[in-house]
Formats: C-alpha cells, structure tokens, sequence
C-alpha cells in the first residue's frame, strides 16, 4: 500500500471566476481529493500576505501577554467556544494528556438575526489589543467566504444543488482559532505521550488552515503512516471535518491528522497556528445524504443534529463537562 497521499494544489479562481469546464474540474479535483485523503491546498483564495501577517503580528502579541492578563479573557461556561482558552484544557479524543498549547476563539457575529444571535455567546474583546479585534474579525469573515465556496463545489460533486450548504452556514457557528504551542523550557521534563496537538479529526464540516510558523502538522495515510502536510506560501490547507464525513456517510474522508512536537533543541520555540472551523448552524441535520446510501453503502450513524453532534465532541475532548 501506497504511503504518498493525494493532496493537490486547487486554485480557486478556476471555480468563482472560471469557465464552466473549469468549474466542474474544480469540483472534482476536490471532491476526489475529499474522497481519498481530504486534504487540499488552496491558492488565489483572495487573502492577501498582508493581511496574513498581520493576524499572525496580532496573536503572537497577545499570547505575549502575561498570564494574569490573559486569564482575564477565560469565561467560564463558555466550553472554550470564545475567548482564551489556558494550557491543560484540550486534548485529543480518547488521550490521556493535554496538547502542549493555549488558544484564543473568536466565534460568528449575527447579523440579521436576532433570533439566532440569542444562542451565542458574544465575542471576547482584548482591550490592550485593538488591532486583535478588527483583525481576526476581517479575517474571520474572509475564510466564511471562501468556506462558502469550497462548499458550493463540494455539494455540486456530491450532486446537490449548489447552494445545498448556504442556509446552513450562513449565520452558522463557525470558529476562528488562534493556537499558540508554547515553548517548553525542559523537554525531558514532560510526560512521555505529550504532544502539541494529538492525532485527531476536526468536528465541524471543513477547516481552513492559514499556514503556520512552523512545520509540524501531519496527516494519517491509509497505510497506517505519517504524511507531512506543507502549505506553499499563502495557500490555505482545507480539511474535510467529522460532520461532513457524517454526511456523506463516509464517501468524504474526515482525515486523522496531528501536529508533532520539533527536535528538543527546538521545543524551546513557539509555534503558532490559525485555523477556521466552518460549522453550520446548530439545528442542521446531518442525518445521510440519501444518495451516499445504498447496498454497497448502508447507513452508518444515528441521525443527529450539528447542535447534539459537537455537544458530544467538546465533552469528549474535554472542553465541556
């Protein structure tokens, strides 16, 4: 069995600006990709290197801050859906270890819907930083966009129409999360199984990866191997999440991957990492898609809302009690 892995370089212009060839070699490419590994890269996805180092200036000044100051913006109840989240707190399902990391979530703002905007939580505002806020903010509202995208060629592949998604994820409970793997001043001193992020599947419908200022991140093949996973330059790595495999009834791979620690002598550094969680609103269904089951294909998961499914999720990796 084979240990590459396919995980192609899409270029997004070719399905929001292209002819309808391209369009359809677009949604295929990806839905291929989704089907064997789900990985992607994505190029000219219309976020500029400015505005990406801008965000990445902005967290690396916040987990700067000292720990009492940061601590302010841990909010109880809130199962580390906004604001900061400390050290020890996450760990991979089924892992008897935290990950080696602190993180920050920024969550959806509502617009239109007063409704719906009474289920969330409101967002965080850092007032030492507030450059912090109006970045992740633009950022955040630029990766929904281009996860609306992405999904749209995903439903066209999967024979849907092709705004099957956009009612539910517009206004949908997506996250940005900002990761900081913090240095570890005696590496010999931690616990044989801890690792910055341990193997795990992301729970939402797709992630979308905003590079990294380090290596690290590795992805499972099918032969039982790990595949390190590089973006190239600005490209984004977009991932296919736990509730679109429920979905599809596992026609779309929802991919083990983690992020390993450095050689020792590197553990000293920090490493720091934003991805985009893209979740639909709550009450979606993620019951099987009728036309992922047949005999070949028998229905494998219990109905279930987006709601129920992630409530489950953030018990078991330890977020919610």
């Amino acid at each position: 069995m084979s240990n590459t892995i396919n995980i192609p370089q899409l270029n997004l212009l070719d399905y929001t600006e292209g002819t309808a060839v391209q369009q359809a070699q677009f949604s295929e490419a990806i839905g291929r990709a989704f089907t064997e590994t789900g990985f992607v890269t994505i190029t000219n996805h219309g976020m500029d290197k400015t505005l990406i180092d801008e965000l990445y200036r902005v967290i690396q000044q916040f987990f700067a801050l000292p720990e009492t100051e940061k601590r302010k913006y841990e909010i109880p109840g809130l199962a580390g859906q906004r604001g900061y989240t400390a050290k020890g707190k996450e760990k991979a399902k089924g892992a008897n270890t935290p990950d080696l990391k602190e993180f920050w979530q920024r969550g959806q703002d509502i617009v239109g819907d007063e409704t719906l905007k009474a289920q969330y939580p409101e967002n965080v505002i850092v007032t030492e930083l507030p450059e912090f806020n109006t970045i992740t903010a633009k950022v955040y509202r630029q990766l929904e966009g281009i996860g609306r995208w992405l999904l749209k060629a995903i439903a066209v592949y999967l024979k849907l129409d092709e705004d099957y998604f956009e009612d539910k994820v517009v206004n949908g409970n997506s996250i940005l999360r900002a990761i900081h793997y913090f240095p570890i001043e005696n590496p010999e001193n931690i616990a044989p199984d801890a690792v910055r992020a341990g193997a795990h599947e992301d729970i939402n419908l797709i992630t979308l990866l905003i590079g990294a200022s380090a290596d690290g991140l590795e992805v499972l093949t099918r032969a039982g191997t790990w595949y390190p996973v590089k973006a190239y330059g600005e490209d984004i790595v977009v991932n296919v999440g736990d509730m679109l495999q429920r979905l599809t009834n596992n026609r779309l791979k929802s991919t083990t991957h983690r992020v390993v620690n450095p050689p020792k002598d590197l553990m000293r550094t920090s490493r720091y990492s934003v991805p985009f969680f893209l979740h639909p609103k709550a009450d979606m269904s993620l019951a099987a898609l009728p036309n992922c089951i047949d005999e070949a294909h028998p229905k494998l998961y219990p109905d279930c809302t987006a709601g129920e499914y992630l409530d489950e999720r953030l018990r078991e990796i330890g977020l919610k009690m």
